[in-house]
């Protein structure tokens, strides 16, 4: 074992600085193409939700240049999760949403495993931002949850007129899921209208 490791230290002693740092960089860039296409994927074959945002305590003020979101589906009833031990500290949840009469998806219930949905219904995957119980790592009655959809970046100067409209009410989101529950911000409506589309790369 230890004459591998000999053979090994020596042979990569004789690989040239200038290779490790080209290969050093064709990794980082190889890491950076894999997230583009994986968010590509999302925003191609994902499943459009729209869902409405709700204001944001003026505490969380705009930082650089994103706007803080907060949706209906953040604050989820438990249901039959409630009081069932927690996986972690933050485990994973999923959401099932149906859209109401206005074409806003809402949360209608929360699982710890991913189950069959129909259309229109979509399931959303989440992460609980904290759960109950001090020792015991419990669901609460009441699942605050995050779904990567809680920033939006804007161009400069753009995001208090956004703030205002999304503690109005008037602001919402288009996001796209995959039937993995995976989602991204597809584009932003201000008063229904489009304002921002995100592109696919």
């Amino acid at each position: 074992m230890n004459q591998l490791i000999t053979s090994m230290s020596a042979l990569w002693q004789r690989i040239p600085k200038p290779v490790l740092f080209g290969v050093a960089v064709l990794l980082q860039c190889l890491l950076l193409v894999l997230m583009v296409v994986d968010r590509v994927q999302i925003l191609r074959e994902g499943t459009e939700v729209t869902l409405q945002t709700q204001p944001v305590d003026p505490r969380d003020l705009l930082r650089g240049d994103y706007v803080v979101l907060r949706y209906d589906i953040s604050q989820v009833a438990a249901g039959a999760l409630a009081g069932k031990p927690a996986e972690s500290r933050n485990p994973a949840v999923f959401v099932k949403l149906v859209p109401n009469a206005d074409g806003v998806y809402a949360a209608v219930s929360a699982h710890a495993e991913p189950v069959p949905v129909t259309a229109p219904e979509v399931l959303i995957r989440g992460r609980v931002s904290y759960s109950c119980g001090s020792h015991i790592r419990t669901f609460c009655d009441k699942l605050t949850v995050k779904y990567g959809l809680e920033s939006y970046f804007v161009p400069e100067g753009e995001g208090g007129k956004l703030e205002q409209a999304r503690n109005q009410q008037k602001l919402r989101i288009v996001a796209a899921v995959l039937p993995s529950g995976r989602a991204a911000i597809k584009r932003l409506l201000l008063d229904g209208q489009p304002v921002y589309e995100e592109p696919l790369y």
